[in-house]
């Protein structure tokens, strides 16, 4: 026969763990009512006023130092438990015009300024601190807002000295370099010193020039300078007034006897064009007029008028 299972049915064990439970429970919830009542704190006279003397030394203590605002470089100074002789700041004693780049400690002491807080200025000086005008003491965070603006008026920061070599050469023995003239080059008989010494013009621009000159054959127009490659615009337009063009005779290419690969080494030709102009010579004879390369559908007016002035007709 089948026992009966009874689930609200605790055994001994089970009780008595519940009970167990319970009882932590209520003493954890009376603890923090029960414990002042057992242990109780006995604070004395002495003891009560020597910790509030911490208390103030610990406040006085923590508004030096030099921090500032933008995060820039400045003295990380501790708070001091063991500093026994305070001193405010004097707002009554007679201000002077001084540099806070080169008074010392005792002239920000003369100034009013607490001695912590001025060894926190100096030491930022001397780490490389800068004060570049009278309104960056407002970043000094250790001093009041009315010693700040006492001190303002009377901030004369001194201009950096020279340098090393201005002040040791005697301004009668400078030298004085005189801009030189640019001298007008001629695109076609122009070396690269020439060249370099046209405004915004390098050693390899001049050369770039000069070789982009030898492939074409010669420049027949001064525009053509411009077409180097690497060359900007704007430099360009800066030398084209000291440009000019000679007479010299430009190398041209024979259309009737040319090969196709000696076609293509013209930049203005390129290697289809080439290609078709000797098969239009094949098929039709020797050219009896530079016009003909204009029947030549792969070349456009524009590239035949580039390309004209390099082209003759020889048998």
């Amino acid at each position: 026969m089948k026992t009966k299972h009874h689930y609200l049915h605790f055994t001994k064990k089970e009780r008595r763990g519940i009970i167990t439970i319970m009882v932590m429970v209520v003493m954890l919830t009376a603890m923090p009512f029960l414990y002042p009542l057992v242990f109780k704190k006995n604070i004395s006279d002495k003891n009560y006023h020597k910790e509030i003397a911490q208390l103030e030394v610990l406040e006085a203590d923590s508004s030096d130092g030099l921090v500032h605002d933008d995060g820039s470089a400045g003295v990380y100074r501790r708070p001091s438990f063991a500093r026994k002789n305070f001193t405010s700041e004097n707002l009554q004693v007679p201000l002077f015009y001084f540099d806070p780049n080169k008074i010392s400690v005792a002239d920000w002491q003369k100034l009013g300024v607490k001695e912590k807080t001025a060894t926190g200025i100096l030491h930022y000086v001397e780490k490389g601190g800068k004060f570049r005008q009278p309104a960056d003491i407002e970043k000094i965070w250790g001093l009041s807002k009315e010693l700040k603006q006492r001190l303002m008026p009377y901030i004369r920061i001194q201009p950096p000295e020279e340098k090393y070599y201005e002040t040791r050469i005697p301004p009668h023995e400078r030298k004085v370099y005189e801009r030189k003239a640019i001298v007008v080059v001629d695109v076609n008989d122009a070396d690269t010193a020439a060249y370099i010494a046209l405004p915004g013009i390098g050693s390899k621009l001049a050369q770039r020039i000069i070789s982009f000159r030898e492939k074409l054959g010669g420049f027949y127009s001064v525009d053509q300078v411009g077409e180097t490659f690497g060359l900007p615009d704007s430099v360009f337009q800066k030398i084209r007034l000291f440009l000019k063009m000679s007479e010299a005779s430009i190398r041209k290419i024979n259309i009737n006897t040319a090969t196709q690969d000696e076609l293509k080494i013209h930049p203005y030709i390129r290697w289809q064009v080439a290609n078709a102009i000797v098969q239009y010579r094949q098929q039709h004879g020797s050219f009896s007029s530079i016009d003909q390369l204009k029947n030549i559908a792969l070349l456009k007016e524009e590239a035949f008028s580039k390309i004209a002035p390099y082209l003759k007709l020889e048998d």
